[in-house]
């Protein structure tokens, strides 16, 4: 127990200090930005990520990963805080923490085993896209001295790590945000700066239940809006948690990142934030900068708290430049670039998944329908794939008068109509034996094709014997096969 816990707070003590106040420095702009986007005002952004962010350094299965309010949220919340309010906001967070707490209980982030690879690639192209694209209001219709300071941030980044020692044990984005901010001080260079983003809180979040009638018309309100939050916070979640898993080389508790989400997300509400999830972004600033334990995530959290009512003064002067070089340099750090020269060498409808992700993802900005989308896709192209890989050759024996046919393969809904296109019907024969030693039966529909197949062998008089069914098809074709029910093959050759 002891060791664990050193393991997950105490092992990598200046890194994930260092990467959290990063990540807090970061997480303003970005907690203001999607409060303005869910139309509510900025103390709930920075609210909901300060206290999402703390309890999930408790709570959740990731350690190193950070969670906040999220843009993919934030663009759920829209027409609900139009129509009805704050309030019902905050309750709505209240009941999609219940949903997610109840998925990690189902223990439904298992689902993510069905998420293909090409679904992950494209869904991490897709926010690297929008990331980028997210800072392009920030470099249209300025002046030359944002182009010049993102441009020196990048620099900053991108160079700051191959200066000896220093480079490797200070985090470049920090080196960064605090370069920029002295220099425009300085120099007085008229720039938009983090205050300009909207107004700062200055007190403490406090303790509060949402203002709402606890009636069934509030939950009608409120459940579909909650149910989509839940769905696509657990999405980015557990997709984020895979990234970091393939960042670390370590593993994650899905089930109980699930529940964790759920616990912060309560948490957020009750002290008047909105619902969040886990950040691909902001986790990648994290381990980019060397965070790795469940401190950094803590101390990004506390640190933001901090920023926002200690040095407020100074946090209002981070030009938004040097935020945007951050960005773009998580943006590109996102992306895989490796995807693109994968497109020549990888099979066409892997490609044609992680592509349609992406234009999904990208397009409508939500996560959920980019993500349904590519493992619809994977699935019909695995299916697809998989039912051509069965064969059905023949042998017959002159001495008997029997026609053997040898079945290979997996047979269900794909390839079903293949298998019963394999058999000669109209052969004049007095025995048919269906060897099925090395086939499987999947489903009903399979079940139903071998049902066909051997009714239509004894209407043209032939005696049919089925050999070699392994255990697990024999039980569905016994509980769900008519071709050895008199009444039930007499109602289906009545059709």
């Amino acid at each position: 127990m002891v060791n664990k816990l050193k393991a997950d707070w105490l092992s990598n003590i200046r890194g994930d200090l260092l990467a959290g106040i990063v990540v807090a420095l970061a997480l303003i702009p970005e907690a203001i930005a999607f409060s303005i986007i869910a139309g509510v005002d900025p103390k709930v952004g920075l609210y909901a990520s300060f206290c999402i962010a703390v309890v999930i350094a408790f709570v959740g299965g990731r350690p190193g990963m950070i969670s906040a309010a999220t843009g993919a949220m934030a663009l759920l919340m829209v027409t609900l805080v139009k129509e009805h309010g704050l309030e019902y906001l905050l309750a709505a967070t209240l009941l999609t923490g219940l949903l997610q707490i109840g998925a990690g209980y189902l223990k439904l982030g298992g689902l993510m085993r069905f998420v293909s690879r090409s679904v992950v690639t494209g869904f991490v192209n897709a926010l690297a896209i929008l990331i980028f694209m997210a800072q392009l209001p920030e470099l249209t219709n300025v002046t030359w001295h944002v182009y010049a300071m993102t441009a020196a941030g990048l620099g900053i980044i991108y160079l700051f790590p191959l200066v000896p020692v220093v480079g490797r044990i200070l985090p470049s984005p920090l080196i960064c945000i605090v370069s920029l901010t002295i220099v425009a001080m300085v120099y007085n260079i008229d720039i938009r700066t983090v205050g300009d983003m909207g107004q700062l809180p200055d007190t403490l979040p406090i303790f509060l239940w949402p203002d709402v009638p606890l009636n069934l018309e509030t939950l009608m309100i409120i459940l579909p809006y909650s149910v989509g939050l839940a769905i696509v916070g657990l999405l980015e979640s557990m997709m984020t948690a895979t990234i970091v898993d393939d960042l670390t080389d370590t593993t994650s508790d899905r089930n109980r990142e699930c529940k964790g989400q759920g616990v912060a997300n309560i948490g957020s509400g009750l002290l008047g934030g909105m619902a969040g999830c886990a950040m691909i972004g902001q986790s990648i600033i994290n381990i980019k900068s060397g965070g790795r334990t469940r401190l950094s995530t803590l101390t990004a959290g506390v640190f933001l708290l901090v920023l926002v009512l200690v040095l407020d003064q100074w946090l209002v002067q981070i030009p938004m430049a040097a935020l945007v070089a951050v960005m773009i340099m998580v943006s590109i750090g996102t992306f895989s670039w490796a995807s693109i020269k994968n497109l020549k060498d990888h099979p066409l409808s892997t490609n044609i998944v992680m592509v349609v992700t992406v234009i999904v993802v990208v397009a409508t900005h939500n996560l959920a329908f980019g993500v349904l989308a590519g493992v619809l896709l994977a699935a019909l192209f695995f299916a697809n794939k998989v039912g051509h890989y069965m064969l059905v050759t023949s042998e017959f024996d002159e001495a008997t008068d029997t026609r053997t046919y040898n079945v290979v393969g997996q047979v269900f809904f794909s390839s079903s109509e293949k298998f019963t296109e394999s058999f000669d019907f109209k052969e004049a024969v007095d025995n048919v034996v269906i060897d099925l030693t090395r086939a499987h039966f999947w489903d009903i529909t399979a079940v139903g094709a071998l049902d066909k197949a051997v009714i239509k062998f004894r209407r043209e008089g032939a005696e049919v014997e089925i050999i070699g069914l392994n255990e697990a098809s024999a039980t569905i074709v016994d509980r769900f096969g008519v071709h050895d029910k008199p009444e039930a093959v007499d109602q289906l050759m009545a059709h």
